[in-house]
């Protein structure tokens, strides 16, 4: 089976989520107790998409998170470099755009707001990243990045770290196309920066009025900015 490597080359993480597309939803939502569903509504509500704007979504995935924002009657883009992926949500009625995160396919300022779910710590420059998001966005646009972080209660934190490492392996066992592709993805959330060192990061590359929110104890962090 296939697994990327925290050098996260580009691909080694695409072949690696052409492996567990056909079962990735399902695997999310029971590794994550079904939370997974909430983390999407609350982005959507951290987005405020509203009807005739257009919204990017990168790496979208199976276009699950999508579907999610176009209720608001925006017009919502599904970007993902992984073929497989897309072509599992081939049929959810969203357009959708194979696209390297690095050199996204989109004009200047073409899109009025942007989010990323879960996908920024996979990519192999995160600042690049940042910056093409940066660049599609018109001035005045808004961001969203929805992660994985660090809880803030030290208690909690002990025990998910555990949990990444020793009870998600052999659920994923149970539950995946792929499991020993989640191992890298616990490895990728325990190597990622906490809520304040992606703020910080975030910043760097030009965004502004960059702001937090913690979701399920710290778990996730929803983060905001806005071009200038």
């Amino acid at each position: 089976m296939s697994r990327a490597g925290l050098d996260k080359d580009p691909r080694a993480v695409a072949t690696m989520f052409d492996a567990v597309a056909r079962r990735y939803d399902l695997t999310n939502t029971v590794l994550s107790f079904g939370q997974d569903r909430g983390w999407r509504e609350q982005t959507r509500r951290a987005l405020a998409p509203a009807p005739g704007e257009k919204v990017l979504d990168l790496a979208a995935g199976s276009g699950v998170s999508t579907v999610e924002f176009a209720r608001s009657g925006a017009y919502c883009v599904a970007a993902d470099f992984s073929l497989g992926m897309l072509s599992v949500g081939r049929d959810r009625g969203v357009p959708m755009v194979a696209a390297d995160a690095l050199r996204l396919p989109f004009a200047d300022g073409a899109f009025d707001a942007a989010t990323i779910s879960f996908g920024l710590r996979n990519l192999v420059d995160t600042r690049a990243g940042l910056r093409e998001l940066l660049r599609v966005v018109r001035p005045g646009g808004r961001l969203v990045v929805c992660e994985f972080s660090t809880p803030t209660w030290a208690p909690f934190r002990a025990v998910y770290l555990n949990y990444l490492m020793r009870a998600l392996p052999p659920i994923a066992r149970a539950v995946s196309s792929n499991p020993d592709a989640y191992v890298y993805l616990a490895e990728s959330i325990r190597e990622w920066p906490d809520q304040r060192g992606l703020a910080e990061l975030i910043g760097e590359v030009g965004w502004t009025k960059v702001a937090w929110r913690d979701l399920t104890g710290g778990v996730v962090a929803l983060h905001r900015a806005v071009k200038p």
